[in-house]
């Protein structure tokens, strides 16, 4: 695992405890954003590995499922997980009435910390 890798890990970790912070406060939507966050720095580990690197949320996903995805390097179903992920992080910045539960939350910091424990695994030593 190179610095980078292990910098953007580190990051979506401290992404996944403000996430659980944030819950026991009740602001559950703000609980998403994060963990959508945690998910797109490890899909941007994942990628650096590829030696690939973009610079929007859309290209990240996309080349996620392209070059991650679609090859079988990582299950398909992060790729959906991360697509919705963007979908609720997006509502839970930009609308005014999000409407996200506690559930919402939990459900995407769990899958989250799999997506963490996966790449994990998937990042070759140095």
């Amino acid at each position: 695992m190179t610095p980078e890798q292990q910098a953007l890990l580190d990051k979506a970790q401290r992404s996944l405890e403000a996430a659980q912070s944030l819950i026991q406060q009740g602001f559950y939507d703000f609980a998403v954003s994060r963990a959508y966050y945690a998910m797109f720095y490890i899909a941007e580990a994942l990628l650096d590995q590829e030696g690939l690197s973009f610079s929007s949320h859309a290209a990240v996903i996309s080349a996620f499922g392209q070059y991650l995805a679609r090859t079988g390097k990582i299950p398909t179903e992060f790729h959906r997980q991360l697509i919705d992920a963007q979908a609720q992080r997006t509502r839970a910045d930009y609308d005014p009435q999000p409407d996200l539960s506690l559930l919402d939350a939990e459900v995407l910091i769990k899958q989250a910390q799999i997506f963490m424990e996966t790449a994990i695994q998937n990042l070759t030593p140095i």
